[in-house]
């Protein structure tokens, strides 16, 4: 299973968007996430006003593992998988 977690880089301290309108509604709780719709988007997302590395360490505590990371544009991405 993989899951894409991001952040603004220049707002490093959160929020973070942790999942879609697709996600596992447990695990979204799990991560205190609230679902949105921002305007002019036509898809919901969930967030969380956590800095990544608190959202990191409690996915790691489920059995997540950071496979990857990137920077797309002002925009921080990790790609984590679960066994």
């Amino acid at each position: 299973i993989a899951h894409p977690l991001c952040c603004p880089s220049l707002q490093e301290v959160g929020p973070t968007m942790v999942g879609d309108e697709h996600s596992d509604p447990g695990l979204m709780s799990f991560l205190g996430a609230t679902k949105r719709n921002m305007l002019g988007n036509h898809f919901w997302e969930y967030y969380v006003n956590d800095a990544p590395r608190i959202v990191l360490n409690k996915l790691e505590s489920c059995g997540y593992r950071v496979v990857s990371m990137t920077g797309v544009g002002q925009t921080l991405v990790w790609c984590l998988h679960k066994e």
